[in-house]
C-alpha cells in the first residue's frame, strides 16, 4: 500500500451510545473490542447514563466497531442508538492505545 493510501485510510470519529448500557460493562468490551480492531481512542460513561467516546482507526475496522456500538454491545446491553459525530479522515492515529476514562 502506498503512504499516501495509508495516510488517507485512518479515520476519527466521536461516538454517543444510548440504552441500557451503563452496569453492562460497557466499556470494558468496547475496549477489549476496539484492540482486537486496531482501534485507539477512549470510552466512558457520560452523567447522563449513556456511554461516550471517541476512536481512530483504519476506515474498514472502524466501520465494524460502529456496527458493534450500533446493534451489539456487551452482553446484557440494550442499545437503542449510536449517534456518531465529527468523523474525519486523519494522517495519523491521535492516540496510543484504547483507554477507559472515568
Amino acid at each position: 500500500m502506498a503512504l499516501q493510501e495509508a495516510s488517507q485510510s485512518y479515520v476519527s470519529v466521536e461516538f454517543e451510545v444510548f440504552g441500557k448500557v451503563q452496569g453492562v460493562y460497557f466499556t470494558k468490551y468496547c475496549r477489549d473490542r476496539s484492540a482486537e480492531l486496531d482501534i485507539v481512542g477512549w470510552v466512558k460513561n457520560s452523567k447522563r447514563g449513556t456511554i461516550m467516546g471517541k476512536m481512530q482507526g483504519p476506515k474498514a475496522n472502524v466501520e465494524v466497531m460502529i456496527a458493534w456500538l450500533s446493534n451489539e454491545g456487551s452482553p446484557g446491553s440494550k442499545i437503542e442508538r449510536c449517534d456518531l459525530m465529527n468523523f474525519e479522515y486523519l494522517a495519523r492515529k491521535e492516540f496510543n492505545g484504547f483507554s477507559i476514562r472515568f
